[in-house]
């Protein structure tokens, strides 16, 4: 728990300075996205938050990510953070990032404690604006996934996300356009796109705490 304690307090004080951004971001990114011209947010744009959530358990940090049922849109059957779209009654991302995890995977928004914000990112095939937001439990938490929008919750220790074994790269065929991309191999799972990217975001973070 100390060891815990350490690396929030390491991480809060990290995230009070400037952070890595697009250079984090395009390591993990495509190919199509690196080279061509992408479109910006425009006023048709929604924004949305995911929460990035560490917690201790067996002597080890971890963070939970979910898995997306398969259903016939862009994000189907693809990992992620738990999170979605902002509603009017949220007073900002952060309480979006909160509500939308507890909503997902049953985590109460009062036992969250807030560390801060990665860099918003943009999706232009979903023409979601994206703030990553990072917060943490003091214990491991009780998931109770909503089916609807949760297949299952997957637990990864940073000491297995931070292993150089899991990057590989490959070509996907996403809805009928070959996409060459780096990915991590998390759970035998491809994790690619604004995902990886908000990881990589991440781990570099991590890696300066060091």
């Amino acid at each position: 728990m100390i060891e815990f304690n350490i690396f929030i307090e390491k991480l809060k004080t990290r995230l009070s300075e400037p952070l890595p951004g697009s250079m984090a971001h395009d390591i993990m990114a495509s190919e199509s996205r690196l080279k061509l011209k992408m479109p910006s947010p425009n006023e048709r744009t929604r924004e949305s938050a995911v929460l990035i959530l560490f917690y201790p358990s067996k002597n080890q940090i971890f963070i939970p990510l979910i898995l997306r049922p398969q259903y016939d849109g862009v994000h189907g059957g693809q990992m992620a953070f738990p999170g979605g779209r902002a509603e009017k009654e949220d007073e900002n991302l952060i309480r979006t990032a909160l509500r939308e995890a507890q909503e997902e995977i049953g985590v109460r928004v009062s036992d969250v404690k807030v560390l801060g914000e990665l860099t918003k990112l943009y999706i232009p095939p979903s023409n979601f604006y994206v703030q990553p937001v990072m917060g943490y439990m003091t214990h491991k938490p009780d998931f109770y996934p909503d089916p609807r929008e949760v297949d299952k919750v997957i637990e990864i220790s940073l000491n297995e996300i931070k292993s150089p074994t899991i990057i590989g790269r490959k070509t996907l065929i996403v809805r009928g356009v070959e996409i060459d991309t780096p990915f991590y191999d998390i759970k035998e799972t491809t994790v690619w796109g604004a995902t990886a990217m908000m990881i990589s975001e991440l781990l570099t973070l991590i890696e300066s705490l060091d």
